[in-house]
């Protein structure tokens, strides 16, 4: 008789969120640059956005929303085994936030190492660490989206800097013998690198005499669009493909939130009522990867989201990047 080999899943056991004291409204961006409460909610859906302010990091908050997931999960720091940060604002360039957040939670020895794939970067760190969980290999593992994005925003720039807010989410896994994530999917394309980025790094324009010059987000907001709904159309179709699925077996959306209109054209791809649709795009901006796990962790908090149910998240970035991840919650 044939061995019967049991699949391991890996389980979102618990999540968390942070984010920063200070609120900023669209009335008070529009004391500063030439825009209006209107202008932008019209065009973006943001009503508001969190800003990080003087002892408030992208390493803090995603120990904040790290200890939050930890106790929903019911396990101690001592259990963490792997810890896997998607982050594109670093406290440091090195160590690792990674690095930085295990020794606040005062945990040692396990593997910690930062994931950069933009607004993609949450989901790439959750794929990443399902294949870990997957190996058998770790048992408990923290996965964390965090960001302090308006420390690179040209404040001057009302094309950029009404989109962009700081917040951190993170979740737990562990493995599980009957369901939880199904499936992960992530692309990139380089050749689209300067529609969505930062043109500053240590090796490329780099002036030690001006170290933060040049550092801010730089975006064709138009173009940036139609490659994100092109993109996320598709992955919707490769996701439930490669699942079996139709798109009516999906019980929420908890999409990337950068932009109302991305997130309707990807629920109409799935002929979704927005009431199953996680949005909160207008209370958060684009908070880059601290946006999908914030989203998530509202859904579970709010009671919108119940054991069981299938979940579909999805991200697009600058790179480009893009992602989803298929669960059972």
């Amino acid at each position: 008789m044939a061995e019967v080999v049991s699949r391991v899943f890996s389980r979102i056991a618990g999540t968390g969120s942070a984010l920063p004291a200070q609120v900023v409204t669209n009335d008070d961006l529009a004391k500063r640059v030439d825009t209006s409460d209107e202008w932008i909610a019209s065009r973006t859906g943001i009503r508001q956005r969190h800003v990080a302010g003087e002892g408030e990091t992208t390493v803090t908050l995603g120990e904040e929303a790290a200890r939050k997931a930890m106790a929903a999960a019911g396990v101690t720091p001592g259990e963490i085994d792997l810890i896997v940060f998607g982050t594109t604002t670093p406290d440091l360039i090195f160590p690792s936030s990674a690095c930085l957040m295990q020794a606040r939670l005062g945990i040692a020895g396990c593997p910690a190492f930062d994931v950069n794939a933009a607004c993609s970067g949450f989901i790439y760190a959750l794929a990443v660490a399902d294949k870990f969980v997957r190996s058998g290999e770790h048992r408990c593992v923290l996965v964390v989206g965090s960001e302090t994005l308006t420390r690179m925003v040209d404040w001057n720039d009302r094309g950029t800097c009404v989109l962009f807010g700081d917040g951190a989410g993170a979740v737990v896994l562990k493995p599980d013998s009957e369901t939880g994530i199904l499936s992960t999917h992530l692309h990139a394309d380089g050749s689209k690198k300067e529609l969505l980025w930062n043109p500053v790094g240590v090796s490329v324009g780099f002036k030690p005499e001006e170290p933060n010059a040049g550092v801010k987000v730089v975006m064709a907001g138009n173009e940036v669009f139609k490659h994100a709904v092109k993109a996320l159309d598709g992955l919707v179709d490769e996701t439930l493909e490669a699942n079996g699925l139709d798109r009516h077996d999906i019980d929420w959306l908890i999409p990337h939130q950068a932009n109302l209109r991305i997130i309707e054209a990807t629920a109409k791809r799935l002929d979704m009522p927005m009431e199953r649709v996680i949005v909160t795009v207008d209370k958060h901006g684009n908070t880059s990867s601290g946006s999908v796990p914030l989203a998530l962790d509202f859904a579970v908090q709010s009671g919108k989201v119940q054991r069981g149910q299938l979940l579909l998240l999805e991200a697009f970035g600058g790179g480009f990047t893009w992602g989803s991840v298929l669960l059972r919650y």
